[in-house]
C-alpha cells in the first residue's frame, strides 16, 4: 500500500527528530535548563561561601602574611621631625590652651607621599604618645575635643583618604566618576601588589618611626574609629613597637567582607587572617575593642550628572553584639595571653585608659583629664584631601615603570633560552607560581564526571549537542559541542575550544542570525570551524550576570582565589572529557577566545598544558597598564568592571609573561585596528616580547599576530589558517 506524500513527509520528520533525540555515547540524558548560566553562577556562589566558612578552621596568621596581603613592600623614607604646615586657608597653629598647642602637620612616608593631619603637643612632658585614626568619613579636626586636649598626651591624628568622590576624576580625559576616593586609589594599586589599607598603615607606621626615635620614651598607643579602627588593628598587629591598641567601630567577623566597600577587598586575607587572628597577633599587648561608632554606609550606584556610575556595590553596618563577642572569644582562644577588653556603652573612658596604659601613666593622664564640655569649630584644610589623593595617584602610576623592571628581573632575565627543553623545565615552576599565587588554585575536580548531553539542533553540515560535566560540589561545566556530519566511525580530528566573552553564552558563538549582536562579534566561529571539519566545543565561562558574577570575585579573593580558579578547574574537566571522546585527537585540543574569552586564552592555557595552542582575540594588551594607567582612555579605572583587577599581577605576570607560560606551544594574537579594548601601539609593544622569546628559542614560526582593519570581533582569516597549519588539519573550504 502506497502512503500519501503528506504521510511520507510526516514520517520523515518524526524519524529525523527521533534520530537526533539520541544522546552522545557514554553520557546520560540532559534535561533542558532555561538558564544554565545562572544555575552555574549560583552553584559557584554556594561553593565560595562554603569555602569562606571552612577557612576559619585552617588559618595560620603571621605578621609577614598580613604585610604581604596589604602590599606593605615599599620602604618608608626616614625623617627627623614632623613638619608644621600652613596656608592662607589653613593656618599652622589651630589653637592653644594652657596645656597644649594644636598644629596642622605633615610627614614624609614614601618619595612624594606624605601623611597629613593634626598634631597636639603638650606644654609639659607627655604622659604617652598617641596615633588616633579617624573614620574615612571624618577629618582630624572633628576629633579634637576637650577630653583629647587635657590628657597630657602627644597626639597625631592622620587624615584618611575619604569616601567623597570629588577627586575620583581624570581631568586629562574629562572623566568624572562616582567612585569614592578610597575605591579610586584601590583600583590603581591592587593590580600592582599595593593596597590603600597598606598605604594608610604605612602612614601611621611612619609616625611610629618618628615617635620611637625620640630621646625620651613613653608608652605608645594607637587608636581608631571606623576605618581608623581597622588601621589601628592592622598597624599594631604588624608592628610590635606599638604598646597598646584601642579600636572602635570596626572589629567583627570578617567572613562577609565581600559585602563591604571594595577597598576592603584584600587578596588571601581570610585564608590566614580574620579579625580574631589579627587581634591574636597583638597579644599580649593590651587591646580595647568597642562595639560602638560603626559607620553606616550603602555605596550609591547612581552618579551626579556628568559623572560615570561605575562604583562597586558595598555597605557598612554594625555587627550584632553576639557576633562581636564571638569573634573576641575566638581571638582569646587563638592567643591565651590576649589582654582584650570588651567595651560597650557602659564602659567608662577611665576604665579603658587604665586597661591600656601602665598604672602610673594612666593615673597621670586621669589627673588632668576633663570630661568633654567645650566644643571646638576647627575648620579642615580645604585643599588637603586633593593633595593626599593626587600624591598616591602619582606614586602608584610611577609603579607601572618599576614593576615592569621587577618583572624583567624576576622573570625574563632568569629564563634559560639555550634550548626548549631547559626553558620548559624552568617555566614549569613559573607556571605553578602563576597558578598558585596569582590566579589561585583549587583542588583538581573531585566528583565523578557524570557527563550528560542532549541534541540541540543541526545544520546541513553540523550536529549540535549540549553537554554538562560535574566538577566539584555545586559546580559543573557546560557547553555546546559541534560535530561535523561527515565524521566517519573511528576517525579522530582536532578539537577547537571556542570561548565566548563577557555576558556571553555558548550559543552566541554559533548563531548565524546577522540581526543579533552576538553574530557581529563572534561571526559564528564555533559553527564555521566545525563546518570546515574541526570538532568544536563552546564552553560557558561564568562571567555573566553583572553583579551576580562580579561578587563571585569578591567572595573568592579573600581566599586567595579568583574567578579563574574556578574556570580553570572547569576546563580541567572539559579537557578530561574531550580527550576521552573517540572522535577527538587528545594531543590536538586548541583554545580560541574573544574578548573576555581572550582573557581566558591567556590564563587557562598558561596553566593547562593539555591545550596544544592558544589564540587570543580582541584582548591581548599591555594588560597591567590597561588596568592601572590614568593615561589610557580605555583604562579600567573608568569602567564599571570592578572585578577585573588581579592582585599583584603587575609585579609578576603581564600578558607577555603569560604567553611565555604557553610557549613553546603555538600562540597567536588576533587584533582589529579599531578594537577599542586597546591601541595597536601598546598591543604591539607587549607582543614584541613574545615574538622575541619564540625567536630566541628558535621556534619563531610558532607565533604570529594578525592585524586586520576591523573592530572588536572574530576575523577568522589568519587564525583559521593558523589552526589548520598547527593542528595539521586542512579541513574543508566553507
Amino acid at each position: 500500500m502506497r502512503l500519501p506524500t503528506r504521510s511520507l513527509i510526516l514520517l520523515s520528520v518524526i524519524a529525523t527528530t527521533l534520530a537526533h533525540a539520541q544522546i552522545l555515547p557514554g553520557t546520560k540524558s540532559l534535561e533542558p535548563n532555561p538558564d544554565f548560566s545562572a544555575t552555574m553562577v549560583a552553584g559557584i556562589d554556594k561553593m565560595a561561601l562554603r569555602l569562606i566558612e571552612q577557612s576559619k578552621a585552617t588559618r595560620k596568621p603571621t605578621r609577614e602574611k598580613l604585610k604581604a596581603a596589604l602590599g606593605i613592600v615599599d620602604e618608608r623614607v626616614p625623617f627627623t621631625d614632623i613638619e608644621v604646615i600652613s596656608s592662607t586657608a589653613a593656618p599652622a597653629l589651630l589653637m592653644e590652651t594652657p596645656m597644649c598647642r594644636v598644629f596642622r602637620v605633615r610627614w614624609p612616608v614614601f618619595d612624594g607621599v606624605h601623611g597629613e593631619g593634626i598634631y597636639i603637643l603638650p606644654k609639659d612632658k607627655a604622659h604617652a604618645r598617641v596615633i588616633y585614626m579617624p573614620d574615612a568619613s571624618s577629618n582630624p579636626e572633628k576629633l579634637v575635643d576637650e577630653w583629647l586636649l587635657t590628657t597630657g598626651c602627644e597626639v597625631v591624628i592622620p587624615t584618611l583618604i575619604s569616601r567623597d568622590s570629588e577627586f575620583s576624576t581624570n581631568d586629562k580625559y574629562g572623566v568624572k566618576t562616582n567612585c569614592s576616593h578610597r575605591e579610586w586609589i584601590y583600583r590603581q594599586s591592587y593590580e600592582l601588589g599595593r593596597h590603600l589599607i597598606g598605604y594608610e598603615v604605612q602612614k601611621a607606621l611612619a609616625v611610629v618611626d618618628w615617635f620611637k626615635a625620640q630621646p625620651a620614651q613613653v608608652p605608645l598607643l594607637i587608636a581608631g574609629v571606623g576605618e581608623g579602627g581597622m588601621l589601628a588593628l592592622h598597624a599594631a598587629a604588624i608592628d610590635e613597637r606599638i604598646d597598646c591598641v584601642y579600636s572602635a567601630g570596626y572589629f567583627a567577623p570578617r567572613e562577609g567582607v565581600w559585602e563591604e566597600p571594595i577597598e576592603r577587598n584584600v587578596f588571601g586575607l581570610l585564608r590566614d587572617l580574620g579579625d580574631a587572628e589579627i587581634a591574636s597577633l597583638i597579644a599580649p599587648r593590651p587591646l580595647a575593642l568597642q562595639h560602638l561608632f560603626y559607620p553606616k554606609l550603602v555605596v550609591s550606584m547612581e552618579a551626579p550628572k556628568g559623572a560615570r556610575a561605575i562604583a562597586a556595590p558595598g555597605r557598612l553596618t554594625a555587627p550584632e553584639f553576639k557576633a562581636f563577642e564571638a569573634e573576641i572569644a575566638r581571638a582569646k582562644q587563638l592567643a591565651p595571653s590576649s589582654r582584650i577588653m570588651t567595651c560597650t556603652t557602659e564602659t567608662l573612658n577611665d576604665q579603658i585608659i587604665r586597661h591600656l596604659l601602665p598604672k602610673e601613666t594612666a593615673e597621670a593622664a586621669l589627673r588632668t583629664l576633663k570630661v568633654p564640655g567645650a566644643t571646638f569649630a576647627l575648620k579642615p584644610d580645604p585643599t588637603r584631601q586633593k593633595r593626599l589623593v593626587r600624591e598616591l595617584e602619582t606614586f602608584t602610576q610611577r609603579l607601572l615603570f618599576s614593576t615592569e623592571i621587577e618583572r624583567n628581573n624576576e622573570f625574563w632575565k632568569k629564563l634559560p633560552l639555550k634550548s626548549v627543553e631547559e626553558f620548559e623545565k624552568h617555566t614549569a615552576g613559573e607556571r605553578d607560581r602563576f597558578w598558585n599565587e596569582v590566579i589561585g588554585r583549587l583542588p583538581d575536580p573531585n566528583l565523578p564526571m557524570n557527563a550528560k548531553s542532549r541534541f540541540v539542533r543541526e545544520t546541513d553540515k553540523v550536529a549540535i549537542y549540549e553537554v554538562t560535566l560535574d566538577v566539584w560540589d555545586d559546580v559543573f561545566a557546560w557547553g555546546w559541542l559541534c560535530l561535523p556530519k561527515d565524521l566517519k566511525e573511528g576517525e579522530k580530528r582536532p578539537v577547537v575550544v571556542c570561548q565566548h566573552g563577557l555576558e556571553g553564552i555558548p550559543e552566541d558563538t554559533i548563531t548565524t542570525d546577522e540581526t543579533q549582536r552576538a553574530f557581529g562579534a563572534y561571526q559564528a566561529f564555533t559553527l564555521r570551524l566545525a563546518e570546515q571539519g574541526f570538532i568544536t566545543f563552546a564552553p560557558h565561562n561564568p562571567y555573566r550576570g553583572m553583579h551576580n558574577f562580579r561578587t563571585l570575585q569578591r567572595k573568592l579573593n579573600p581566599l586567595g582565589l579568583t574567578l579563574y580558579s574556578v574556570i580553570n578547574g572547569q576546563h580541567q574537566r572539559i579537557l578530561e572529557w574531550l580527550k576521552a571522546q573517540p572522535y577527538a585527537m587528545p594531543d590536538k585540543i586548541a583554545f580560541y577566545g574573544l574578548s573576555y574569552g581572550g582573557k581566558s586564552a591567556m590564563r587557562t592555557p598558561a596553566v593547562l598544558t593539555d591545550y596544544c595552542l592558544s589564540i587570543c582575540s580582541g584582548d591581548f594588551n599591555e594588560w597591567v597598564r590597561k588596568c592601572v594607567s590614568s593615561d589610557m582612555p580605555m583604562s579600567y579605572l573608568h569602567t564599571h568592571e570592578y572585578e577585573i583587577w588581579e592582585w599583584n599581577m603587575g609585579r609578576t605576570f603581564n600578558y607577555a609573561e603569560m604567553a611565555a607560560l604557553i610557549a613553546p606551544r603555538p600562540f597567536m594574537v588576533e587584533r582589529g585596528h579599531n578594537d577599542g579594548v586597546g591601541i595597536d601601539e601598546w598591543v604591539n609593544y607587549e607582543y614584541a616580547k613574545v615574538r622575541r622569546l619564540y625567536n630566541k628559542l628558535l621556534i619563531g614560526d610558532r607565533t604570529t599576530i594578525e592585524h586586520f582593519d576591523g573592530p572588536h570581533m572574530i576575523h577568522g582569516v589568519g587564525t583559521y589558517e593558523f589552526l589548520k597549519e598547527k593542528l595539521g588539519w586542512q579541513g574543508k573550504q566553507p
